[in-house]
């Protein structure tokens, strides 16, 4: 290059030109054709180099190398090119050390950002090739994305402020330590995003895909989304609420993965007897329940046992007052019990029970404990309501009423 441009000079020269005219005519040149090579290379990258690689990619079978290799990616990295090669060909057509160093500085400002850029991009594509694998697909990537890319971002201001000052980066980071409560005050949020983040993660306390609810926030739905700064929950009405990430780590909140994850979701409801309705089983109840097939053993069995005890103690059968006796809230709890564990839809392995709660001046309630094998919320609703169907149909064949307030139609047949 030195020799072309000597040669330049020559022949500047030797048409009539003055020496210091020559030499900066010299400059002049060297500069346009710098530019013209930094432009051309960077067509080259763009364009050729660039569109080879795409090429080569779309006829491969793996789909790692489309994401990490894609176009949009692959042209940011080109982007750097031409400025590290006019950075290194400026000082030809550049004599002025001052005027040289404002413009490498510059340039070097310019490197940066496109490595910044191009880096963020190739973070994003990293993380979308990582989330699309199962074992990850539920965690909150997203997050550590955005700190990766905070930190890069971070560093990068750092390395563009120290050009533009001619500072030492290092006199930098040991100056934003000195003033590191003033910066913890203004980016406190993101800080305890940051922590928050981490903390979540390392716990497991919270994936994308998660059932959550926060009822202080009005969240009740489906996480779709962890970032730096929020937590998106899609709620059941398909309104979506943003949640601060510190308050799941600070405050309290339901998550509902572990009833996905286990063999059953909980059914928990009561019916309530009317109390007046509850009496001893007499000869023709005990033979009509006996022909109902789940109480055919446990009715036979029952009343054995009864018989027994009262032959064993002489009790006097004229009153029914005397020994023990079958009643019918008992033979209906029992029938209850069989009932749930003959269905198929019942967790058999987890808690099943029927039980009796504190009577109250609504009657006697009677809580029916147990676990549904379906767990997703549609059929889950449908088991459910499927056995109280069944449980409102058989209470009057035990001689039970259920408990309610009376209604108007009550009241006004009543009084006709």
């Amino acid at each position: 290059m030195k020799e072309l441009a000597e040669k330049i000079d020559t022949q500047l020269i030797s048409w009539g030109l003055n020496s210091s005219a020559a030499s900066t005519s010299v400059d002049i040149i060297l500069l346009i054709l710098i530019l013209i090579i930094v432009f051309v290379a960077d067509l080259v990258c763009r364009y050729l180099i660039v569109g080879t690689i795409e090429k080569i990619v779309k006829k491969t079978k793996a789909t790692w190398d489309d994401i990490l290799f894609d176009r949009k990616v692959m042209n940011y990295l080109s982007h750097i090119v031409a400025p590290i090669l006019f950075y290194i060909l400026i000082p030809i057509a550049i004599p002025d050390e001052r005027v040289l160093d404002i413009i490498r500085r510059f340039t070097m400002i310019y490197i940066i950002a496109v490595f910044l850029r191009f880096s963020s991009a190739f973070l994003a594509a990293v993380y979308y090739l990582y989330s699309m694998r199962e074992r990850a697909r539920n965690k909150p990537l997203k997050g550590l994305l955005q700190i990766a890319q905070v930190i890069l971002f971070f560093i990068g201001i750092i390395l563009i402020i120290s050009l533009l000052t001619n500072q030492s980066p290092k006199a930098l980071f040991t100056g934003l330590g000195a003033s590191a409560a003033i910066l913890m005050l203004v980016f406190k949020d993101s800080i305890m995003g940051v922590v928050s983040g981490i903390q979540l993660t390392a716990n497991n306390m919270l994936r994308v895909g998660d059932w959550i609810a926060m009822p202080k926030y009005g969240a009740d739905g489906t996480v779709i989304e962890v970032t730096l700064n929020t937590v998106k929950v899609r709620n059941w009405d398909n309104t979506i609420t943003t949640v601060p990430p510190y308050a799941l780590v600070s405050d309290s909140f339901q998550n509902w993965r572990g009833m996905e994850e286990s063999g059953g979701r909980r059914i928990k409801r009561s019916i309530n007897i009317d109390m007046n309705s509850v009496k001893f089983c007499t000869v023709e109840m005990i033979e009509k329940y006996r022909k109902i097939y789940l109480l055919h053993d446990y009715v036979s069995d029952t009343e054995k046992k009864v018989e027994d005890f009262n032959k064993e103690h002489n009790i006097d059968k004229s009153n029914l007052i005397n020994g023990i006796h079958q009643t019918n809230i008992g033979v209906f709890r029992a029938y209850l019990n069989n009932y749930l564990k003959s269905l198929p839809t019942v967790n058999q392995h987890m808690t099943c029970m029927v039980r009796q709660l504190q009577p109250t001046e609504m009657g006697i309630p009677m809580e029916l404990y147990f676990f549904s094998a379906v767990k997703d919320w549609i059929p889950y609703e449908g088991v459910q309501a499927d056995v109280f169907d069944h449980v409102l149909a058989v209470i009057p064949e035990f001689d039970l009423r259920v408990f309610q307030n009376p209604s108007g139609d009550d009241l006004r047949s009543l009084q006709q």
